[in-house]
């Protein structure tokens, strides 16, 4: 019974350096990511609490998945109004390159980027936990990624409102999106667009958290890390 229970110990004691062998590994993967999906939002449908808010939300996951010392901004573009000019996502992003929390290039610059060679996926479209995104034809749908943004990556022009109020209402305005998983109704570009496919709507107008789960959406953001 002694040796039994030695045998056991001494299994379980070598066993443990492996363990630390395979978490550094795993933390510094986390360390180099630069891109990723919201595994989650803030759950007030599109009041992000301006672009400030929505930053807010990208650091702290970033933090919790190990990746916190870099700067963080989420890909969302704003209307000119009150006297403030307009902001483009495009801007705020960075010079890249940027890779996901596996590793995998998305793009090598803002140019790439916003063109058709970007390696924006499905696939490769990845939360900060390294998940993949639900998309079209999974339960729920969860594609629709909030930007308020041109397919070029600059803002609307006053007027209509396609970023619920800048990213500060619940109720008031509609918000255009992107498909984290290039898939839409049609087999056309326009609702594969990974930044601009379609503007929000539902029962409430487009901005609550009912109304962008209604269309395929949770809230969700592109995060960069923009230094």
């Amino acid at each position: 019974m002694i040796r039994i229970k030695r045998s056991l110990a001494i299994s379980a004691l070598a066993a443990v350096p492996l363990a630390w062998l395979a978490a550094p590994s795993a933390q510094a993967q986390s360390a180099d990511m630069t891109f990723f999906v919201t595994s989650s939002g803030p759950g007030k449908g599109a009041d992000l609490g301006g672009l400030e808010g929505a930053d807010a939300q990208c650091q702290k996951l970033a933090q919790a998945s190990g990746a916190g010392a870099k700067t963080w901004r989420a890909y969302l573009s704003t209307q000119a109004a009150d006297g403030k000019p307009a902001v483009n996502a495009r801007d705020r992003i960075g010079k890249g390159p940027w890779q996901n929390a596996k590793g995998a290039v998305i793009a090598k610059d803002v140019a790439e980027l916003h063109g058709p060679a970007n390696n924006l996926t499905k696939q490769t479209a990845l939360s900060e936990k390294a998940e993949v995104i639900n998309g079209s034809g999974d339960t729920p749908n969860r594609h629709d990624i909030l930007t308020g943004t041109q397919p070029d990556g600059t803002a609307f022009a006053s007027g209509d409102d396609k970023t619920c109020k800048n990213w500060t209402s619940s109720t008031q305005g509609t918000a255009v999106v992107g498909h984290a998983d290039r898939k839409g109704l049609r087999d056309d570009e326009p609702s594969k667009s990974w930044n601009s496919s379609h503007p929000s709507r539902g029962p409430d107008g487009g901005c609550s958290q009912a109304d962008l789960r209604s269309t395929g959406g949770d809230g969700l953001l592109y995060c960069f890390a923009a230094n």
